[in-house]
């Protein structure tokens, strides 16, 4: 096993194109549809931070559906277990985001509006 220049290191396989072909890296192009994605999966991720707060102060602890969350809220309380999951769920989404898995950051930016924000929404707001 020899080093690797920085001329090779351009070369090395990397999921970059639509389809889940491989590329390499060094592309200078920006993914506009990716960038989209992940300022609606950040969006989304503050929100439901944000409505679950609001929520689970206002109605109590059992209002939150996820039981991981409910658990570690129980143990680090409302704000800290928030902070925590969100900032992995937010650390994921760039790491997802810099892989250039855009599609990926895409739906799950759809599935937290539709079964995260949403809800707490019409909860909060129409209850």
């Amino acid at each position: 096993m020899g080093v690797v220049t920085l001329k090779e290191a351009g070369k090395l396989p990397t999921v970059r194109r639509w389809g889940g072909k491989v590329g390499t890296r060094g592309g200078t192009g920006r993914d506009m549809f990716g960038d989209v994605a992940l300022l609606v999966f950040l969006i989304a991720q503050a929100s439901d931070g944000v409505l679950t707060y609001v929520g689970v102060s206002t109605y109590g602890l059992h209002m939150e559906a996820n039981p991981l969350i409910g658990w570690l809220m129980t143990f680090l309380g409302e704000g800290a277990a928030l902070a925590a999951a969100k900032g992995a769920a937010v650390a994921f989404g760039i790491a997802l985001h810099l892989s250039a898995v855009h599609r990926a950051v895409a739906a799950l930016a759809v599935l937290y509006l539709a079964v995260a924000v949403f809800p707490w929404v019409a909860i909060l707001f129409y209850y």
